[in-house]
Order: structure tokens, then sequence, then C-alpha cells
């Protein structure tokens, strides 16, 4: 028998939410492999400059060459169905990145037309998971209101995403100075 990241087995859904380089990626990394299931990683980030390639490939090095790798840009949904599984660990790294690609795409300067729906369509996803799921994603809404309109459209829209997953969470981590602090258990 396996251990699950909520101490059960059957669904579970862990969400660590915290700062740039607070350490949450590493958290959901060490969850993942003390689970002892197969894991899946979705990763959401795509090489937009030199130094954000230097960033994606530290991630890269940490993983275990076991762990089966998507990589996506917009269909979240798609690749969390085609992961889940009962007796499965999904990782997926991370909500910020993903909604950037929704709200600013590389070669488009207007939103997704169906931005809104992707969301709808992860979160019900969400809600029909059998498996692990382990979930990052960064909390922007700390700081002083944004000064842009559409700085202030991602800021909001990642606010409500994360909370929505929150809702659905068994289990939220906020990572400070690289500690784990149990926000929901």
């Amino acid at each position: 028998m396996t251990a699950h990241p909520n101490g059960h087995d059957g669904r579970s859904i862990t969400f660590i939410v915290g700062g740039v380089r607070s350490g949450k990626s590493y958290v959901a990394e060490k969850l993942a492999a003390e689970s002892n299931l197969p894991v899946t990683y979705i990763a959401t980030a795509q090489v937009r400059d030199p130094e954000f390639a230097k960033r994606i490939a530290v991630h890269q090095r940490r993983r275990p060459l076991k762990w089966r790798l998507l990589e996506i840009e917009v269909d979240l949904a798609g690749a969390l169905a085609k992961s889940d599984a009962a007796g499965h660990c999904v990782l997926i790294d991370c909500l910020t990145l993903w909604l950037s690609h929704l709200l600013c795409p590389i070669h488009d300067k207007r939103p997704r037309h169906d931005w809104a729906s992707q969301i709808d369509r992860f979160i019900s996803g969400l809600e029909r998971c059998v498996g692990s799921i382990i979930i990052v994603s960064s909390e922007v809404g700390m700081g002083v209101i944004p000064m842009g309109v559409a700085t202030r459209q991602y800021v909001d829209a990642l606010g409500q995403l994360n909370q929505r997953v929150t809702a659905l969470a068994d289990r939220v981590i906020l990572t400070v100075v690289g500690i784990p602090v149990e926000l929901k258990k």
C-alpha cells in the first residue's frame, strides 16, 4: 500500500502557494517523491528568455528521471484528465505561468478569448480527480495594487483561481522563505 500526501488512499488535492523563490516547487517535488506513487509532472513554463531557461533547467535537474513529464501551454484540463488515476500522483507546476499563457500569450497582446472557460474546465477536471494531485501557484496579491489594467486583471484572476483551487483542496501549504506553513489540513 502506498502513502498519499493527505495520509489516506484515494483522491487528495494539495495546494502549495507562496511568493517567488519561496521554495514552493521544492516542497511540492518533495511531497510527490514522498508519496511513493508514480508521478506525472505537468510543467507550464515556456522559455521566454535565456534567464528563464536557466530557471527551468534548475527544475529539470531536480526531477527524478522516472517521473513522466507533460509540458503544456494551454490545455491544463486535458493534461490533468490524461494523467489522473487512482494510485498516481500528478504535480502541476505552476498555475501562475499557466494563467500568464492565457492572459498574456507570447504572440498576442490580448488575452485568449477562451481564458475563463479554460479555468472553468480545469476546475471541473480537478473536481473529478481520483488520484493524488499537488498544485503549485504563486501568491501575488499581498502587495500594492498594480497600476496597469492588464496587470490588475492578471492579479485578480490569479487570486480568484487560487481561491477556487483552495476550496477544493484537502491541504493548503504556504511557503515562506523556504518554510512550509500548513494553512489547511
